[in-house]
């Protein structure tokens, strides 16, 4: 009997297994979900055990990550033009801060100086770990040159900012407690920086790609 034959006589059935095909697809679509998790995401670190004793355990903190750029904070370009060479005193003007943060408040407890000091061992960097900025009131600086030519002076600093999580001990008992992150979206945001840096740059002399020194060349300008 040909296919056709076949379906003429039997028109009720094979369009009842057709609906059934269709709401099997239709049942299995509706669960997957609309937006899937990106294969790349980052998964948060967490303590190393999920219970605690809140007398001895307070905090756990971990750095999640950490990016590292160069800020100029005070600068002042000027040329030595020929036979007006030797010692100039010059007052940087500010262009730029960077302040020690947590979640974007420069008010944060003295226990997040930990976290600071992985930031540190993880960026290789000795950064700030209390509260503290690079803003200040005035910036004088006393350089000889001995040669003619476009010169930038300047102060700043290596900014690193990034995310962390932070779990605390919440008590069960007198000496068991259970690790409870306590950022509202997992993980939190920071701000620090290393070491001040002041320095000379002149047009004639390319800087380090990516360097301190670098940024305050670019900014003489037209070099």
């Amino acid at each position: 009997m040909s296919l056709g034959k076949h379906l003429a006589r039997h028109p009720a059935k094979h369009f009842a297994k057709r609906i059934a095909v269709t709401a099997a697809a239709v049942t299995v679509a509706a669960l997957v979900p609309l937006t899937a998790t990106p294969a790349s995401a980052t998964t948060l670190p967490t303590p190393p055990s999920p219970t605690c004793n809140p007398n001895v355990e307070k905090v756990w903190d971990e750095v999640v990550s950490a990016q590292v750029d160069p800020v100029v904070t005070e600068f002042i370009g000027f040329t030595v033009a020929p036979g007006t060479t030797g010692t100039y005193e010059k007052s940087l003007e500010r262009v730029d801060s960077v302040s020690t943060t947590v979640n974007s408040s420069r008010e944060f407890s003295a226990d997040f100086s930990g976290l600071f000091v992985k930031v540190g061992v993880k960026t290789s960097l000795s950064v700030i770990t209390t509260k503290a900025t690079t803003e200040t009131e005035k910036i004088t600086v006393t350089q000889n040159f001995n040669e003619p030519g476009r010169y930038g002076l300047y102060r700043g600093t290596r900014k690193v900012a990034g995310q962390f999580v932070r779990y605390t001990c919440a008590r069960t008992g007198p000496t068991t407690g259970l690790w409870i992150n306590t950022n509202p979206n997992g993980a939190g945001t920071y701000t620090t920086f290393a070491d001040i840096e002041i320095g000379t740059v002149v047009c004639t002399h390319p800087e380090p790609a990516g360097s301190l020194s670098a940024l305050a060349r670019q900014r003489i300008g037209n070099c």
